[in-house]
């Protein structure tokens, strides 16, 4: 396992477990969604929801948007993003 595998592997265990002191924002809740979903299953590989399933579709969009981005860019932007959602919401 890689050094960063390891290290996607310990931020999605703590993302697991954490309970920040803020409400995060949907954004930002979108935004570690996606990234962890590019890393660990790659392009997005499943039917856009319905336009009634308001939550599912902004996950599949966000998720669908980084269509061709690689699993390591996706871990270590992921690693980032909780990093900085860690101080924010702190």
């Amino acid at each position: 396992m890689s050094e960063l595998e390891k290290k996607f592997n310990e931020t999605a265990e703590f993302v697991r477990s954490w309970h920040p002191a803020k409400t995060v924002s949907n954004e930002d809740k979108l935004a570690g969604y996606s990234l962890f979903k590019q890393a660990t299953i790659g392009d997005c590989n499943i039917p856009a929801p319905g336009i009634f399933s308001l939550t599912e579709r902004a996950k599949w969009n966000a998720w669908n948007a980084l269509k061709g981005m690689s699993k390591e860019e996706a871990m270590q932007k992921y690693i980032d993003c909780i990093e900085a959602q860690k101080v924010k919401y702190a």
